[in-house]
């Protein structure tokens, strides 16, 4: 199964925390109040960010954290990459130069576009965005039709 870890989920909800936040700054204590998640893991979250430049700190007694930039120009697939590393379905469609079989591989072109799909997903939906969700709609699955 495809699927960020707990973190990367718990970093969005945080970062998405910050972007409803406007330019305000806000403690990692009601940052974990907001998302409904423990002080220590925010805390780290924040770390992380932070070092990738997704968020800022100030210090001192009005101190918190705020966007290092405006929601638009941040996107999911700058969340998933501070937190997790490049994003890649297999270690060869990440780094080249990992797979023993990378040279006469016939599959390494086509998860490589895989790939390339997913992180194009990732880089079309901002923060913003995450802050209103387009409504609901059903889904609908393609059924091939058997011939006869």
């Amino acid at each position: 199964m495809l699927r960020v870890s707990k973190l990367t989920d718990y970093a969005t909800v945080v970062m998405t925390c910050l972007a409803g936040d406007g330019d305000g700054v806000v403690s990692a204590q009601a940052l974990a109040e907001r998302a409904r998640l423990e002080v220590p893991t925010v805390s780290k979250l924040l770390k992380q960010l932070a070092q990738a430049g997704l968020v800022a700190s100030t210090r001192g007694i009005n101190g918190g954290y705020r966007l290092a930039r405006a929601a638009e120009r941040i996107t999911i697939a700058d969340i998933v990459t501070a937190m997790e590393g490049p994003i890649g379905m297999t270690e060869c469609s990440a780094h080249s130069g990992l797979c023993d079989l990378e040279s006469h591989c016939g599959v390494r072109v086509n998860w490589q576009r895989i790939n390339q799909a997913i992180a194009g997903a990732l880089s079309n939906v901002t923060l913003a965005d995450m802050l209103h969700p387009p409504p609901k709609q059903r889904a609908t699955i393609p059924l091939r039709v058997a011939t006869l």
